[in-house]
């Protein structure tokens, strides 16, 4: 009898800020247990653009979404990340720009001089503007540091399934394909730096003689990489999705302010070049079966979220955790099938059953205390003679 080959599958994961690795992380713990015959460590080609580079790397260097949910959501253990490192001040880019403010006020001067307007003068200093408020360097330092802590590499090369991070070269609008032909050699923390560079917040970041940005600027989910590289499944995150506040009891988005107005402008703008794609996706690849995964439009836990907070940021997987599974309960007449072809099996009985992804804590004491007492009994059990009871 004749052996079906192993399915090609890959996954492709979006961007979204600190907001949209939080959703993915928890998304992917949901399908990690939804999904027998099918383990999201060991995929065939994983696609990450900014946020979702660092859940890429992740994931390629065999690390599964629970070890990804303690690092990134839990901060514990020895691949923690603090988000905080993230918010640290562009000193060297603030600098630089003020170096140049001497010369950029005396050209304005002369402009002035020669009869300019204000307005035409000050253009000159435009220059001296910087260009991100926050350091990304940390991005590539902190990654860096983990990979070799934990024995992981960080080198395109030298990983056992092919990783793909996209970037935005400034000067050109292309997307630059780290971890492709003429790109694999640059590591991967630095990639996953320049795809997440979002103009801004952090400063381009200089790769050999190009400046490069975040990823999302020309498509939303780069799944098209994968997908010209030949697979039989798509699997796709995307965290980002307008808001439709009418339906969801939630507030005016304008009530919110410039924020509020500006995060679902960019939301609208991506989600609708996300359903383009995917429509194009469909057309252009009819032999392979994609599934996409996001978050409900009306849910107000995700549109009130704050994810620079620690505590929401544990509710806000769990709660990406369980919409998920909820989603792909309700989806499973579709799904089931459609995951079946590929030798993929979808446990609904798991998805009905009550699950949790983060576990209440307890004080660090109790913790050594419960560590200590399973101990001494584990001693004692093993001192009692043969089949006495207690």
């Amino acid at each position: 009898m004749t052996r079906r080959p192993r399915p090609r599958v890959a996954l492709a994961l979006a961007g979204g800020g600190p907001l949209g690795a939080i959703y993915e992380i928890g998304a992917l713990c949901a399908l990690q247990e939804a999904l027998e015959g099918l383990d999201l460590a060991t995929l065939d080609h994983y696609v990450g653009v900014s946020a979702g580079g660092f859940i890429a790397a992740g994931l390629a260097n065999g690390m599964s979404p629970q070890a990804l949910c303690d690092a990134f959501i839990e901060t514990r253990g020895p691949a923690a990340f603090d988000p905080a490192w993230l918010m640290t001040p562009a000193w060297r880019e603030f600098a630089q720009r003020a170096a140049r403010l001497p010369a950029l006020a005396v050209r304005a001067g002369w402009q002035m001089a020669l009869g300019r307007t204000p307005a035409q003068a000050l253009e000159q200093l435009a220059p001296a503007v910087p260009t991100g408020v926050c350091d990304s360097e940390p991005i590539h330092e902190r990654l860096a540091a983990l990979f070799a802590q934990l024995g992981l590499s960080n080198d395109f090369r030298q990983l056992r399934t092919r990783l793909t991070l996209v970037a935005t070269d400034l000067d050109t609008s292309e997307p630059v394909r780290f971890g492709g032909p003429g790109w694999d050699h640059v590591p991967i923390s630095r990639a996953v730096q320049a795809s997440a560079a979002l103009p801004g917040l952090f400063p381009p970041v200089r790769i050999d003689g190009h400046d490069f940005v975040d990823g999302a600027l020309r498509k939303t989910m780069h799944a098209s990489v994968a997908l010209e590289a030949g697979v039989d499944l798509m699997l796709c995150l995307n965290p980002l999705v307008p808001f439709r506040a009418n339906t969801a009891g939630l507030p005016r988005v304008a009530d919110g302010g410039l924020a509020k107005v500006m995060g679902q402008t960019l939301r609208s703008l991506i989600h609708s070049r996300l359903d383009q794609g995917m429509k194009q996706y469909a057309r252009s690849y009819p032999d392979t079966d994609i599934v996409l995964l996001e978050p409900d439009q009306g849910d107000p836990q995700l549109f009130l979220a704050n994810p620079f907070s620690y505590r929401q940021r544990r509710e806000l997987a769990e709660h990406a955790f369980q919409q998920t599974r909820t989603q792909l309960l309700a989806r499973a007449g579709a799904l089931g099938p459609q995951l079946a072809r590929h030798g993929i099996r979808l446990r609904t009985d798991r998805l009905a059953g009550h699950g949790t992804l983060v576990t209440a804590r307890r004080p660090a004491g109790t913790r050594e205390a419960l560590a200590a007492l399973h101990a001494t009994l584990d001693q004692l059990e093993r001192r009692l003679p043969a089949g006495r009871t207690a």
